[in-house]
């Protein structure tokens, strides 16, 4: 491990996204003034609906049907649930993260989504970027039709991320049905159970371990935390 990887930890349980938000908020704000490393964080969250700043009221198309939250993030609205993996990503981007550039937000995203698309490739799975759209997208070669797989939406408070992606290992997809997802009607969501691949979430969370190096090019311990509480303050790398 270099002496600046960030540390790697996965929330037990479903975390409640008040709590997220919270120890996202302090965890920044440390990083900051430089009291604490850089995080990536996995959790996952009961059923629930995100705005971001660009969300609009009339494509939260089921109010009622599950929690919303202000995320203040970009984007619209995404769901977040059981069964997909949310990934926040807290770095210092004063810093060069492997070919990512200091204080480029645009290939900060650009390597995110970069992050997925090598995830998904270790299941086989060809996840493509799309121009105008947010997101991740598998296409059926045989229909043409297309369905996004991996969500992306970012902050960043001076110069450090939070926020990050979510990645759809399993969730009830019926969910997605409550909102318009990232404002995008005419295509759908979809999971890699849905594409036939049962991979569970631990194998996810490999696949995602050992994809990050390639892109940032700050390799997580070789054993790393598998639990970690709700908190600003993460267990240590080992």
């Amino acid at each position: 491990m270099t002496e600046d990887a960030p540390e790697w930890c996965i929330a037990e349980g479903l975390t409640p996204y008040p709590d997220a938000l919270e120890a996202m908020t302090a965890r920044v704000a440390a990083i900051r003034a430089g009291t604490i490393a850089e995080q990536v964080w996995l959790v996952e969250h009961p059923p629930l609906y995100t705005a971001g700043t660009s969300a609009k009221p009339e494509e939260l198309e089921q109010p009622g049907r599950f929690p919303t939250y202000a995320a203040g993030r970009g984007g619209q609205w995404t769901y977040h649930g059981p069964g997909q993996r949310t990934a926040y990503v807290m770095l210092d981007l004063n810093k060069r993260h492997g070919s990512v550039p200091a204080r480029d937000v645009r290939c900060y995203v650009h390597g995110l989504e970069e992050w997925l698309i090598r995830t998904l490739d270790r299941f086989n799975v060809r996840g493509e970027r799309r121009e105008g759209r947010v997101g991740i997208w598998v296409a059926d070669r045989a229909t043409g039709a297309e369905a996004k797989i991996g969500a992306i939406g970012v902050r960043v408070t001076r110069w450090v991320s939070w926020h990050g992606v979510a990645l759809n290992v399993d969730p009830d997809l019926s969910h997605f049905t409550g909102i318009v997802p990232c404002g995008i009607r005419e295509h759908g969501v979809t999971s890699l159970h849905k594409l036939g691949i049962p991979v569970t979430m631990a194998e996810a969370d490999v696949a995602l371990h050992q994809a990050w190096d390639e892109v940032f090019g700050q390799s997580p311990a070789a054993s790393w935390p598998e639990t970690c509480p709700i908190s600003a303050t993460p267990l240590p790398n080992t």
